[in-house]
């Protein structure tokens, strides 16, 4: 790459980012135009877009299948019931409302993929805040905040987490007693702040109208046939892995997404190219063009001069390092999707650990696991870095861009500095918080 390339990759990668902090242009487009300009000075080849897409694949893959699967089931009509029973269960109050909505996100976020969670659970949110009269904007933003935290409780919760865990081979009952208590904690400190963010919907009270007797589900052998698309997409996420042929989570939404649309075309109950154009297929270009952004970035070689920067500043003092990454990472995830990010990084943590020869040069291939219980912490450091972090911003992770398109759609459009008020007070809460666990995890992994 020459001098001039290397400036035109830095000035488009930063024009990008204003341009969507500062509403500008639509994001898509940004990043559209974005990548344009980095085909016509040469910057980005048709072997980067192969080795981009690589990477993108599984979380698009992820996201795709879940819009599918969460599409079919809209169909049903079981969301109306769900609905109904969340809004009498709030009596009427805000404070209630928000506590439930935590309550709601977050188990489904152990088992499932955060932006899928958002898709699944958005039709009820934003019913029961029109119910109650209030701006479903700030629960929307809220949702998402809360499935990305809920993402670090299992390892295929958050695409972040899990790209971060295959890379290392890190299992999923492994995650669960390394990452899984720290990320129950990043959920929890969030209520407290909730009066503090949401002061107004705290206090709302609302005298709600008796309850209708629920209408009959037209068609209930479709329900349960739907419901059992979802069931065995959850099953395979949590024990996929185990089967004699392992399938991963995006292998998983994928075969679930075909089985979903195998159901409607069979039972005639749409058109399936009905469920096709309901797809955000925006928030897929989007992310697409940020992973290719991403690489032109790589391309740079900043990413590797940082691997022995990190080397020349902190030798082999990981604790340092891990600390160091959960704000840069942080950092970064709520400029960028955190999915490349992520990506980008693990490549940048695995070259230093080979510099300072904690593991072999092997650990840069693909399948490495033999990793030293010292350098564990530093991985889980990404992790929280990148999972956190991404929910300051509205393009931080694939469930705030899911969630700002779910409420564009709706009616309502969210801008860069509306969804910071709400997701940096959070953020900074929960990295705070992230530090002092591995801190911990360091101190009983000696």
């Amino acid at each position: 790459m020459s001098d001039l390339q290397f400036y035109v990759t830095i000035a488009v990668f930063g024009a990008v980012i204003l341009a969507i902090a500062f509403d500008v242009i639509d994001m898509a487009v940004a990043t559209l135009l974005g990548v344009s300009l980095l085909f016509g000075f040469n910057i980005l080849t048709e072997e980067d877009v192969i080795a981009a897409m690589r990477t993108a694949g599984g979380p698009l893959a992820l996201l795709f299948g879940g819009m599918i699967v969460a599409r079919t089931l809209a169909s049903t009509g079981l969301f109306d019931r769900v609905g109904s029973a969340y809004l009498h269960a709030t009596g009427g109050s805000g404070k209630r409302f928000l506590l439930l909505l935590v309550a709601l996100v977050a188990p489904l976020c152990a088992i499932l993929p955060n932006a899928t969670t958002v898709i699944l659970l958005a039709p009820v949110i934003i019913r029961v805040a029109t119910a109650l009269e209030v701006d479903f904007v700030g629960p929307m933003v809220l949702t998402a905040i809360v499935s990305n935290s809920a993402g670090l409780l299992t390892l295929v919760g958050d695409p972040a987490t899990f790209l971060v865990g295959s890379s290392i081979g890190m299992t999923f009952g492994q995650y669960i007693q390394k990452v899984s208590l720290g990320g129950l904690l990043s959920l929890l400190v969030i209520i407290p702040l909730l009066p503090l963010l949401m002061p107004d919907l705290w206090r709302v009270r609302r005298a709600l109208p008796p309850r209708e007797s629920e209408k009959p589900i037209q068609k209930p052998w479709f329900a349960l046939l739907a419901l059992t698309v979802l069931t065995v997409m959850i099953g395979l996420f949590l024990f996929g892995e185990y089967l004699p042929f392992p399938i991963g989570p995006p292998t998983v939404s994928l075969i679930t997404a075909s089985l979903a649309l195998l159901l409607i075309y069979g039972v005639k109950i749409e058109p399936v190219e009905n469920v096709l154009r309901d797809i955000d297929w925006k928030t897929l270009v989007f992310l697409g063009c940020i992973f290719l952004l991403v690489q032109s970035i790589t391309k740079t070689g900043l990413i590797q001069a940082l691997s022995f920067k990190l080397h020349e500043w902190l030798g082999t003092e990981f604790m340092l390092a891990a600390l160091g990454l959960i704000a840069g990472i942080g950092l970064l995830s709520s400029l960028l999707a955190n999915i490349p990010v992520v990506a980008a990084t693990i490549v940048m943590v695995k070259g230093y650990l080979v510099a300072v020869e904690a593991v072999p040069e092997a650990a840069l291939g693909a399948h490495f696991t033999d990793w030293p219980a010292a350098v564990i912490p530093l991985f889980v450091a990404m992790m929280f870095g990148a999972t956190l972090g991404g929910n300051a911003t509205l393009i931080g992770a694939s469930a705030n861009i899911v969630s700002i398109g779910i409420c564009a759609r709706n009616g309502k459009r969210v801008t860069f500095i509306s969804w910071l008020r709400y997701g940096l007070p959070i953020t900074t809460c929960q990295l705070a918080l992230s530090a002092l666990y591995v801190l911990a995890l360091f101190y009983f992994m000696r």
